[in-house]
């Protein structure tokens, strides 16, 4: 689900701070106006001041997109006025200063006409950990390939981690180019300039390998990252995204697009109190909180904690278990061959239905294999519960 950008056209500096701050924790990402607005999803377009001018800029904006949600904001509301900057191109005619309500009611109409023109809808599933150490790439890394494997559709997986991102490794691939040459070139992005910046695994998976920086991507790369993002999700169906263990801005900025944030946890204390934190935060980033699935890892008897106890610290359930196979993942990693193409283990026949269960819910149930196996251990942790 790609989140929309926003620029705000405005000399005044009260009017783009207000906004701004109406717009904040909306599905919008908030874009430098001057520079971006030929590109932005949305444009908001002060005419408080000089409606003559605004008029002329709303047709110039809806000439060179006509697929653009152009809010118009005045201080007249006269019908005169309003039926000027509609016939000009305007999508939407607000009086200032603008509700939220009002605000989220005209971005849903612009994603709601955007989404119904696009060809496709990318899919989005990132992954984050409770804590450093969590399995968080092994659980994104291995649900690439198998969505690769099992959807036959164009996937990528992107590493978010600056510094010490592990894809590239856990995928046994080497890769002449980083996210950061896609920040670094924003200017030229396009689907071949695209295609020279990943790299494609045996599987059929494409990797953007994670920056050898550790103090980026930062702060300032939001937009260009979002860019990115808005790129991936035209030239792929699937995007897995590994964000690590820190809720950061560049981590925030994944989340928004997300259909699915899948919460890695192992079942100990440090995690489940990481947990509850992160929840918290997540819900607060609106619409993502209600996407989270949390996802059990390294899961071997005698437990620290409960699968039950875990349960009710967080407030919802596990959607799915992965059993504690420090062998297999270990081999897995050294060889650079993911699980689901190595070995025939039962932590690599829960990445198989876990995967199903993801891309396609509703044939979960046809799957009498994959599914058989994910009952079982669906049952034991409901006995144990």
């Amino acid at each position: 689900m790609a989140r929309l950008s926003c620029s705000i056209l405005s000399d005044d500096e009260a009017f783009r701070a207000q906004l701004s701050g109406v717009l904040r924790g909306s599905s919008l990402s908030l874009v430098s106006g001057d520079r971006a607005a030929g590109t932005s999803d949305v444009v908001v377009v002060d005419g408080r001041d000089d409606p003559d001018s605004a008029v002329a800029v709303v047709e110039q904006l809806r000439s060179a997109d006509p697929t653009a949600g152009i809010f118009f904001v005045s201080s007249d509301v006269q019908p005169d006025s309003i039926l000027r900057a509609m016939r000009a191109g305007a999508n939407e005619f607000f009086a200032w200063p603008p509700t939220r309500e009002a605000l989220d009611e005209a971005v849903q109409r612009v994603a709601s006409r955007r989404a119904s023109s696009a060809p496709q809808q990318a899919t989005t599933l990132v992954f984050l950990g409770a804590k450093g150490g969590a399995g968080t790439t092994t659980v994104a890394v291995n649900c690439a390939v198998e969505v690769a494997r099992l959807s036959g559709r164009p996937t990528v997986i992107v590493d978010l981690k600056p510094g010490l991102g592990e894809v590239s490794l856990f995928l046994g691939v080497r890769s002449r180019y980083t996210l950061l040459d896609a920040l670094d070139n924003l200017h030229r992005l396009d689907s071949d300039f695209l295609k020279e910046l990943v790299v494609k695994h045996k599987s059929g998976l494409d990797m953007l390998a994670g920056s050898d920086q550790f103090d980026r991507p930062a702060v300032e790369d939001i937009p260009a990252l979002e860019e990115v993002f808005r790129l991936l999700a035209r030239q792929y169906e699937y995007i897995v995204i590994d964000a690590g263990s820190q809720v950061n801005p560049t981590a925030v900025s994944a989340l928004c697009t997300a259909d699915m944030v899948g919460l890695v946890a192992n079942p100990d204390v440090p995690c489940v109190r990481n947990a509850q934190r992160l929840l918290e935060r997540l819900a607060q980033l609106g619409p993502c909180g209600a996407r989270v699935k949390i996802l059990l890892n390294r899961a071997a008897e005698p437990y620290p904690i409960s699968p039950s106890q875990l349960q009710s610290a967080l407030g919802q359930p596990i959607f799915h278990t992965f059993p504690s196979d420090y062998k297999a993942v270990s081999s897995a990693l050294n060889s650079g061959v993911p699980l689901a193409l190595s070995s025939n283990t039962e932590i690599a026949t829960q990445f198989d239905a876990f995967t199903r269960a993801i891309i396609n819910p509703a044939a979960d149930a046809a799957e009498p294999a994959a599914a058989g196996r994910r009952l079982v251990g669906v049952q034991r942790l409901a006995s144990i519960w």
